[in-house]
C-alpha cells in the first residue's frame, strides 16, 4: 500500500517528536503493509513554516536513517498546504511541493471554519494544471452545513482523501458517518493514514481498507490504496485512473471535464 498524507518527519510540524518516533512509525508502517509514505507536513504559515527545500533535506536524513536502522520503506516528498492567499504563486515557485513532484497537491481547508473560496481556489488550480486533494473532509466540523460543496468539487474534478482512522471510527461517529456516506456515494478518491504519531493516530492504513472493502469491494479498495496513489506518485493524468464508482452518473460527466472553463466562467 502508498500513504499519500504522514507527518512521520520529526519536529517539523505536530507530528513525530523526534527521530525515535519516526523511526517507530516507519516500523508500524511497514507492519502494515505500507511500503511507499510521502511525508507530507503542514505548510501554515504562521504556526509551520516549511518550504519544500527543507523538507526534502529532512526526507533525505530520514532515507539515511531508515537504511541505518534496517527499514524497507520507501519515501517520497509532499506537503499539507493550507489554504493560502499566495498558493498558486508558491506551487509555481517551487516553494510549496506537490506530491513527489507530481501535478498532485494535498489541500486542507480548515477544520472549524468554511473557507470563502473553497471552490475559486480549487477550480484556478485545475485550470493552471495542478490537481487539489482535499484532506479529510469527513473530519470538518462545517461538513454537515456544506456537503454539497465537497459533491460539487469531486464532480468537476477535485480529489477526495478520507483518513483510515474514520472509516473504524477513531475519530468519532461524526466522522465515520461522513467518510462510509462518501464512499457510499462514490466520492472518495483515496485513503491515508493522517498519522501524527505511534498512540493516538499511528500510521495504519488496512484498516481503512478492510472497512472499505464491505462498502465497495476489494478491488476498489485495493485502488483507494494502491492503484490511485501509485498514479499520484508517477504523476498519471486523472482520466487515466480509474474513477470511483457511482462518482460520474451520466447527468455530471460533462460536469467534471468542465473545470476549466466554468473557472473561466466564474472570473472572465
Amino acid at each position: 500500500m502508498i500513504d499519500l498524507h504522514c507527518h512521520m518527519l520529526p519536529a517539523i510540524d505536530d507530528g513525530a517528536p523526534e527521530w525515535d518516533t519516526a523511526l517507530e512509525m516507519a516500523r508500524i508502517a511497514i507492519g502494515d503493509g505500507i511500503r511507499v509514505t510521502v511525508c507530507t507536513p503542514h505548510i501554515y504559515p504562521g504556526l509551520y513554516e516549511n518550504t519544500a527545500q527543507g523538507i526534502r533535506a529532512s526526507v533525505t536524513e530520514f532515507e539515511e536513517r531508515l537504511q541505518q536502522a534496517g527499514l524497507s520503506l520507501k519515501l517520497g516528498v509532499g506537503a499539507d498546504t493550507h489554504l493560502v492567499p499566495d498558493l498558486l504563486a508558491g506551487l509555481r515557485s517551487g516553494r510549496i511541493p506537490t506530491l513527489n513532484g507530481s501535478r498532485y497537491l494535498l489541500l486542507e481547508p480548515p477544520h472549524h471554519v468554511a473557507p470563502p473560496r473553497l471552490l475559486e481556489t480549487c477550480f484556478a488550480l485545475l485550470a493552471t494544471g495542478y490537481l487539489p486533494i482535499i484532506t479529510h473532509p469527513e473530519r470538518l466540523s462545517w461538513i454537515e452545513d456544506n456537503y454539497p460543496l465537497f459533491q460539487e468539487l469531486a464532480y468537476r474534478g477535485v480529489w477526495m482523501q478520507v483518513t483510515a482512522g474514520s472509516l473504524t471510527g477513531r475519530f468519532g461517529p461524526q466522522a465515520r458517518y461522513w467518510a462510509e456516506r462518501m464512499l457510499d456515494e462514490g466520492l472518495v478518491h483515496l485513503l491515508a493514514t493522517d498519522a501524527h504519531g505511534v498512540r493516538h493516530r499511528p500510521p495504519l492504513l488496512a484498516e481503512g481498507r478492510r472497512v472499505a472493502e464491505r462498502w465497495l469491494g476489494p478491488q476498489e479498495a485495493m485502488r483507494l490504496v494502491e492503484e490511485r496513489p501509485q498514479g499520484v506518485i508517477q504523476d498519471i493524468d486523472s482520466n487515466q485512473l480509474p474513477v470511483p464508482p457511482g462518482l460520474l452518473p451520466p447527468d455530471r460527466k460533462k460536469r467534471r471535464v468542465s473545470a476549466a472553463s466554468f473557472w473561466r466562467q466564474l472570473f472572465g
